[in-house]
């Protein structure tokens, strides 16, 4: 299971923690949404598990095509998750507390910075794909307009189906990925986590975050 997750980590990642930091956050800040684990409604939205099964198979696609060459495949990609993602949302999420108090400043810095930082991430294995698949077992309705979607992920160089959760909102034509589980994961909570214990570390200084990634960017430019 851990291996598993390892190799599909960088594409889900790029669904949903790369995406935060595609552009600096918009407007006032947005209200922190709950924990996945809080649903309960047992209802399906049809609407939902659709927009993931062509979504998710799509990613795959991009991903598995090895006639592309890397520069077109990260161009490609890169558009793919501008297009999925929820990312004012996404990028307020994983500040988490510090994002009601970093400045206007900071939060365009950090929107600058995680964009390279995650992208460096899966665009240095976007050749490890293998013609894995994804079908979608089913959805639970939180609220209306925010659904966990089901899925597995099969084929490719999987011994064995990997469980993959999508938790997108909007509806009709209008949904957005918001956070990706992945081996029991929740990507974005993980990174959301990590973020907050180092500004805690660091008595609460979010630009030391900043220089964190920003070294780490470096570091993977060299």
């Amino acid at each position: 299971m851990i291996e598993s997750r390892r190799r599909l980590r960088p594409w889900l990642n790029a669904a949903c923690a790369a995406m935060l930091a595609l552009g600096p956050a918009a407007g006032a800040l947005l209200a922190l949404a709950p924990s996945p684990a809080a649903a309960q409604n047992g209802a399906r939205d049809a609407q939902a598990e659709q927009f993931v099964q062509t979504e998710a198979q799509r990613a795959l696609t991009i991903l598995a095509n090895h006639e592309l060459s890397t520069a077109e495949k990260t161009r490609i990609f890169r558009a793919f998750v501008d297009e999925v993602a929820d990312v004012p949302r996404i990028t307020q999420f994983v500040l988490g507390k510090y994002a009601r108090i970093a400045t206007p400043a900071q939060r365009q810095s950090f929107a600058t910075v995680f964009r390279e930082y995650a992208s460096n991430v899966y665009e240095s294995r976007l050749d490890e794909y293998h013609g894995e698949t994804l079908k979608v077992t089913g959805s639970v309705v939180r609220r209306p307009g925010d659904v966990i979607v089901n899925s597995v992920v099969v084929g490719g160089r999987q011994s064995k189906p990997v469980a993959v959760a999508w938790r997108v909102m909007g509806g009709g034509a209008g949904w957005k990925v918001i956070d990706v589980q992945v081996a029991g994961v929740w990507l974005a909570i993980t990174e959301q986590q990590d973020f907050v214990s180092t500004m805690d570390n660091a008595g609460g200084n979010v630009d030391v975050l900043i220089r964190q990634l920003q070294q780490k960017v470096q570091t993977e430019r060299k």
